[in-house]
């Protein structure tokens, strides 16, 4: 797509006609991935939790009402007409910003970073729904003011909209979630008609500005978490920086074609696999539902990009068709990475399997995100190009 800054033409009769065109089988493919998810954080948290099954600190419990609230916010997202979001998009993108910005202040830190309020017996992370922030508000940005992104106006202050946000989500520090802003925004103006050569003096740019930041604003655990990528077995006592990746690609390698079984994974079971039902959650799979589980998952996750991926084929509108494709980004990257930290590919991040890892709100979040897609397939006849 190149030129993508016309103005849609609404339909006189109605924006939304009911559930008839609700993609079944997207809100299918992610209820399957939840269940999953919680067998797998069954399996994972039975050696540290031993407390009521029915209570809200049971993680299964935590996770089964987060799930629910977020399928309750896909349906509400689903009857909202996505222009009202890209309409108000500052209203989101500005409060994302200031959400940011106080975390940072009075934000929770656990792991060494600080990415969490505190909300009662619930944490929440802002960078998760600034995310979303920033698809709608390059959707809008390039749908109604950048025209084409081959100008390089365009590509620069559709930069300007993404910097701020990552800047202070790498600021957390976050790196990985912070990566994922910057692919969002890659595959945005891929779609939106990106001159290469722009693009190519941009990656040029950053290459040369990588050693000053390694050196500067790298945080020192950082650093080593990119040294132990290189040889996670220099630590002899085993004990050290390298542990989770050594005990992660052990449980997926000793999973073998069919896996130990559910609730019978040794690295798991035996508490040598550290937080199990969110970064490693993979080696969990690998370890007691072996190759096969791994296939089934990305199978699940490829019918969900696929839904994903035609529900930007058959937008209405420039904005629409971009929303979705920011939205494909971000479940494909944050999936790509997890996975790649398990199996020792990628830094340790911190970044959750989409829908399968514990935390309350990545899955909002994600089901939010469902719901706009639904919203776009829903409307895709009422908006025409004009």
């Amino acid at each position: 797509m190149t030129a993508i800054a016309r103005r849609p033409r609404l339909d006189a009769r109605a924006a939304f006609r009911g559930w008839d065109r609700f993609d079944v089988v997207m809100a299918l493919s992610a209820l399957g991935l939840v269940v999953l998810g919680l067998l797998l954080i069954h399996s994972g948290s039975k050696a540290d939790y031993s407390g009521p099954a029915l209570s809200f600190a049971n993680p299964v419990v935590k996770q089964i009402v987060f799930a629910l609230a977020g399928f309750g916010a896909m349906l509400a997202m689903s009857r909202i007409d996505y222009h009202r979001l890209t309409h108000y998009w500052w209203l989101w993108y500005g409060g994302s910003l200031l959400a940011l910005v106080a975390v940072l202040v009075v934000g929770q830190t656990q792991f060494g970073s600080t990415r969490w309020f505190d909300i009662g017996p619930v944490q929440v992370q802002p960078s998760e729904f600034a995310k979303l922030a920033v698809i709608v508000a390059l959707a809008r940005f390039f749908a109604e003011y950048g025209g084409d992104a081959r100008e390089l106006r365009a590509l620069l202050t559709s930069l300007a909209i993404v910097v701020p946000v990552a800047l202070l989500i790498f600021v957390e520090p976050d790196l990985g979630t912070a990566a994922v802003t910057v692919a969002i925004w890659l595959g945005v103006v891929v779609i939106a008609g990106v001159n290469r050569s722009h693009l190519a003096v941009l990656a040029a740019i950053c290459l040369a500005a990588a050693p000053f930041l390694w050196t500067f604003a790298v945080a020192d655990y950082q650093v080593e978490r990119v040294s132990i990528l290189i040889d996670p077995y220099r630590d002899q006592g085993g004990l050290g920086a390298g542990y989770n990746v050594i005990q992660a690609e052990t449980a997926i390698g000793s999973g073998g074609l069919l896996g130990k079984g559910l609730g019978n994974g040794e690295q798991t079971q035996l508490d040598f696999l550290k937080v199990p039902t969110k970064d490693f959650i993979f080696s969990v799979l690998g370890e007691e539902l072996g190759f096969a589980g791994a296939m089934g998952l990305f199978a699940l996750y490829i019918v969900l990009l696929w839904r994903g991926i035609r529900a930007a084929q058959i937008a209405g509108d420039a904005a629409g068709q971009l929303i979705a494709v920011g939205i494909v980004v971000l479940i494909l990257t944050q999936t790509f990475i997890n996975v790649a930290v398990n199996v020792g590919l990628f830094p340790v991040t911190g970044i959750p399997l989409p829908f399968v890892s514990q935390g309350g709100s990545s899955l909002v979040a994600l089901f939010a995100s469902l719901g706009i897609l639904q919203s776009i397939i829903l409307r895709h006849r009422s908006y025409r190009q004009a």
